[in-house]
């Protein structure tokens, strides 16, 4: 017992280790917010500092913080909800009506993830160009969507893989038809897989950055273009750059946080078994 206690505890020093070492560029950029520009690039680093709230009043003045946060919700929610209602049918369809072409066509899926954004940048820009998607909000849910797509179908595919047929089989014994057996028996019991893969969906959209930087300017700009608008010709103001960050990851890391139990969950019911 003594020696598991032990192993157990040094295992837990290693994962608080870990952790930590993961979370201090965000506990360094956070203090890093509170300080002036003058004390962010001292060196030595200062710990100990007269905080300040200048740099939060500067870029609200600046730049208006609600506008790319409501940008940035709706469209991660737009593309979660759109790649969703894509997915759910086409893994149905994957696990329970396979053919000798499914594995192939996700693995196909799968290597789209693996295709360098810029080398499809010019192509989706005049598609958006000519479809005045430029700059709007729709054109950034459909681009989200159709990166997100091929995870979501992926995880979705391996929760439904996990049901077992014989519930399905006994409920079309009973006369259900596939829309009743989709919405009334599979997607209650994949629940758990599909509200992990919401969730994960979200996340990749509200950081994604390469798309949102070239493809909007102004209106449908979300956090991570704002986040990017604080890089200046005349250099980085790392004090107003930090407290930029902050704002923009602090919905996202709290949304974590408090979903981190049903994002665990999910991905314990079936994508990593």
């Amino acid at each position: 017992m003594t020696r598991k206690t032990s192993k157990r505890w040094l295992w837990t020093l290693l994962g608080w280790l870990a952790a930590c070492i993961l979370f201090f560029p965000i506990f360094w950029m956070f203090l890093t917010s509170f300080k002036t520009e003058v004390a962010a690039v001292s060196t030595p680093p200062q710990l100990f500092f007269q905080p300040t709230l200048e740099n939060y009043v500067a870029i609200q003045d600046r730049a208006n913080y609600f506008n790319y946060a409501f940008n940035s919700v709706a469209i991660s929610l737009g593309a979660t909800i759109l790649a969703l209602l894509l997915a759910v049918p086409a893994a149905y369809a994957m696990a329970f009506f396979p053919t000798k072409r499914t594995k192939g066509t996700l693995l196909w899926m799968l290597s789209t993830k693996m295709l360098p954004p810029v080398g499809v940048l010019v192509p989706i820009y005049i598609l958006c160009r000519n479809f005045g998607l430029l700059d709007t909000r729709i054109g950034l849910i459909i681009i989200y969507t159709l990166i997100n797509l091929p995870i979501v179908v992926w995880m979705i595919y391996s929760f439904f893989k996990e049901v077992p047929k014989d519930i399905l089989e006994a409920d079309r014994m009973d006369g259900a038809t596939t829309q009743q057996e989709l919405v009334h028996v599979l997607l209650p019991l994949a629940l758990p897989g599909i509200s992990s893969t919401a969730l994960l969906s979200i996340i990749l959209s509200w950081n994604e950055a390469f798309w949102s930087l070239n493809l909007t300017t102004a209106d449908a700009a979300p956090l991570t273009a704002f986040i990017a608008s604080f890089s200046s010709p005349q250099g980085l103001f790392w004090a107003k750059l930090s407290a930029a960050s902050t704002l923009a990851i602090a919905p996202i890391l709290i949304f974590g946080w408090l979903s981190q139990r049903q994002l665990v969950r999910g991905l314990t019911f079936g994508a990593v078994k």
